[in-house]
């Protein structure tokens, strides 16, 4: 796989940018490559989203990112956000990819996850190696470090529709191997 290949998903929300970069990260583990860093997990109550997990995708541990019933001084939307959460999940699996993964992901960089410094620093300290990495990318924010990662000529943005939800694994695995499509 060539290095420094830095591959972007991004799209509405609940178009399917999670699930693209799940159905990437098992492509890849197929193929024996070591994935590691973070994603997002929905909390579902009575089948009702409430909250988010964040995940160490290598470890498997998770926190409560946000949730409906967190009081924070940072609120996105209904959610209230745990930022030490963030910062002791996140930003260690993005720190651990850095050092022992094959390719790096972040699920994602949003609204909520850039009012943390220390992730910040983190995607970009992980957007420096030369390893490739895939991120979700919150479609409409003009936060800083968003609008950094788009401007980057290393980084391919791809956005995630319902029409091209199952075929665009394919085309990041393809761009990813070097493949053009």
């Amino acid at each position: 796989m060539p290095k420094s290949v830095k591959i972007g998903i991004t799209g509405l929300p609940g178009s399917g940018k999670t699930q693209a970069l799940k159905k990437v990260v098992e492509m890849l583990e197929l193929e024996s490559y070591k994935v590691g860093g973070m994603i997002t997990e929905p909390i579902l109550e009575k089948n009702r989203r409430v909250g988010f997990y964040v995940v160490n995708w290598e470890s498997k541990n998770k926190a409560v990112l946000a949730h409906m019933s967190v009081k924070s001084k940072f609120m996105v939307g209904k959610y209230g956000v745990d930022l030490s959460s963030l910062d002791t999940i996140g930003v260690e699996a993005l720190k651990c990819a850095c050092q022992d993964a094959d390719v790096i992901v972040v699920d994602e960089v949003g609204k909520m996850e850039v009012e943390s410094d220390s992730f910040v620093k983190a995607v970009k300290d992980a957007m420096d190696t030369d390893k490739p990495m895939i991120l979700t990318l919150h479609k409409k924010s003009r936060n800083p470090l968003l609008q950094d990662i788009r401007r980057r000529d290393d980084v391919r943005i791809l956005e995630v529709t319902p029409i091209n939800r199952n075929l665009l694994p394919y085309k990041i695995i393809k761009l990813m191997k070097g493949e053009y499509v």
